[in-house]
């Protein structure tokens, strides 16, 4: 079994107007590569700077290698040596070149010679592509060759677990490639990294252990398959498949059919839908209401439906949901496809893929998905 280099239990963080994190209990082995991700304001960030005893923790404990780095008789100086934190903006000296940004911790807090860190900087550099620009400033280096050389900085102080805290977000996106391609090389390199990030896609190719946050922890947390193949909690499937939402009520049968068409296509244009996409998601809404107000209704009952529309921006796909209390009604039973009265369902049964109804507490529920 892999050592236990980082112990995390019963952590929590209050600020005057939030609380952040409630109860964080979580154990990383040696080796292993962390991806946080989650939406924003979940306290990713606060996590790791509590890690690197930026931000004081309320309560809990933060043992690393089997001390408590969260006790108040602990030197977090020394221990800070071993943890090494990548920010999101770089945070280089100004005045210094590359190199001598990259050499300063080691020779001022390790004692080692300028020449020894020089020779150890040059191979680093090489390694991330660097090696040319090392007596450039900062101010010459693009945002992406400032995250690298911030990288090598850090792996200078030879960590025992490296931090990333969205090491991508104040980049362009021409640049993000290339620091990920770096963070890719040392993830090949046993090095036990734990890395907040809103790159999906590399989270899932580099990570061996994901964490969702949300709710004031850690909401689901799993292998990469886990997560993004087959997530089990509610917020973690809205999140990894970057679902919206379309909520419209009717409660008489004369509604303005206007004025849904209207909120439909203001839904589509907000998450960038096709035109021929929008148009189907209408009629498809349009077809359905009418077939269940003339199916599970008489004359004078009152009107309950509820249309949902889920559209899922990383599947590019849309499910529909019906509530419709009344009569116990299936409009995709037993169809004659040569009756011009059940055309409507014939576009529907056209239009989507997978099509199922229930009859629940006086409610029918049908899902189908466009």
């Amino acid at each position: 079994m892999s050592e236990i280099i980082l112990k995390i239990e019963h952590l929590r963080k209050e600020f005057p107007n939030a609380v952040p994190l409630q109860d964080i209990n979580l154990e990383i082995k040696r080796g292993e590569i962390i991806s946080i991700i989650g939406p924003s304001g979940t306290g990713k960030s606060t996590f790791l700077r509590m890690i690197n005893h930026l931000d004081k923790p309320t309560s809990g404990k933060i043992i690393f290698d089997g001390e408590d780095i969260a006790a108040e008789n602990c030197n977090f100086e020394l221990m800070r040596r071993r943890i090494g934190m990548i920010f999101q903006s770089f945070n280089l000296f100004a005045g210094l070149t590359l190199i001598e940004n990259v050499i300063a911790a080691p020779v001022e807090l390790k004692k080692i010679s300028k020449q020894d860190a020089y020779n150890k900087a040059k191979i680093l550099l090489q390694s991330v592509g660097l090696l040319e620009k090392m007596y450039n400033y900062p101010d010459e280096l693009s945002g992406g060759q400032q995250q690298r050389a911030a990288i090598v900085r850090a792996l200078m102080m030879e960590p025992e677990i490296l931090l990333f805290d969205e090491p991508t977000s104040a980049l362009d996106p021409t640049m993000v490639g290339e620091v990920l391609a770096v963070i890719r090389m040392l993830a090949k390199q046993n090095l036990t990294m734990i890395i907040v990030t809103h790159e999906m896609n590399f989270a899932k190719e580099v990570a061996t252990k994901i964490l969702f946050f949300a709710d004031g922890g850690i909401y689901e947390q799993g292998t990469p398959e886990e997560i993004f193949e087959n997530p089990k909690r509610e917020k973690t499937v809205a999140f990894i498949q970057r679902l919206k939402y379309f909520h419209y009520k009717i409660d008489n049968k004369n509604f303005d059919l206007m004025e849904m068409q209207n909120k439909i296509l203001l839904f589509a244009e907000k998450y960038g839908l096709q035109n021929k996409y929008t148009y189907r998601l209408q009629l498809c809404t349009e077809e359905i209401i009418y077939e269940m107000l003339n199916g599970a209704y008489d004359d004078g009952d009152k009107i309950s439906l509820v249309i949902d529309i889920i559209y899922s921006e990383a599947g590019k796909n849309s499910e529909f949901k019906i509530s419709c209390a009344g009569k116990n009604y299936n409009p995709f039973a037993n169809v004659e496809e040569n009756l011009e009265d059940e055309l409507g369902v014939m576009i529907l049964q056209n239009l989507t893929k997978e099509i199922s109804h229930e009859y629940l507490n006086g409610v029918n529920k049908i899902n189908f998905k466009l």
